[in-house]
């Protein structure tokens, strides 16, 4: 992986997927995005597991959708590499720009149970059995994922954290809260959208 591709990541982007960040640094041979859809096809198979009989067969169209979030993320960070954005304060409005964004495209789908990235769908899935809701558990999975990539980092990188900063602990702790929030407007109103 390039150096310009770690700076970019490093800031929080592509939130829960820190821990790939920091695999695709020691294990070079394939890309982010190539690491990202291995990651969604384990989520799947999670999903499988959870929901058994209730697992819905269309919810394998989250196969091809992996496959383009995968491929958008080898893009994305290659473009987003040649953006100088060198203000800390402008690396952090990003952040929470970022997070914000994935929250108002994560929760319409939570609603209208529509096909999700299949991170999404895995912490749907886990609500769904559990009962528990789906902005909490979203943030439980990020920082799970967020512990991950440092462990792994220290692991990897002989005790040094590597891809893992600030911006992914905002982004970890504030996409559930973005969810709880946006949901708690946004339900009624598109449950009654979707019933008419």
């Amino acid at each position: 992986m390039k150096e310009n591709e770690t700076n970019v990541m490093s800031r929080g982007e592509l939130a829960r997927r820190y821990f790939l960040l920091v695999v695709s640094l020691k294990a070079t041979a394939l890309s982010l995005g190539s690491w990202l859809i291995l990651w969604n096809f384990l989520l799947i198979a999670g999903q499988i597991l959870l929901l058994r009989r209730r697992f819905s067969p269309v919810q394998l169209l989250q196969v091809p959708l992996s496959f383009l979030f995968g491929w958008f993320t080898d893009l994305g960070v290659w473009l987003a590499g040649f953006l100088p954005v060198s203000a800390y304060p402008v690396r952090l409005g990003l952040v929470v720009l970022g997070t914000l964004v994935l929250a108002l495209g994560v929760s319409p789908s939570v609603v209208a149970g529509v096909i999700m990235n299949s991170g999404e769908a895995f912490v749907k899935a886990l609500a769904d059995t559990t009962g528990k809701r789906f902005g909490d558990l979203k943030i439980a999975f990020d920082v799970v994922c967020v512990l991950g990539a440092v462990a792994l980092s220290l692991l990897f990188f002989h005790f040094t954290v590597q891809g893992t900063r600030e911006g992914t602990v905002i982004a970890a702790l504030c996409t559930g809260f973005f969810v709880n929030l946006i949901l708690g407007r946004v339900r009624q109103p598109l449950e009654r959208l979707l019933r008419a």
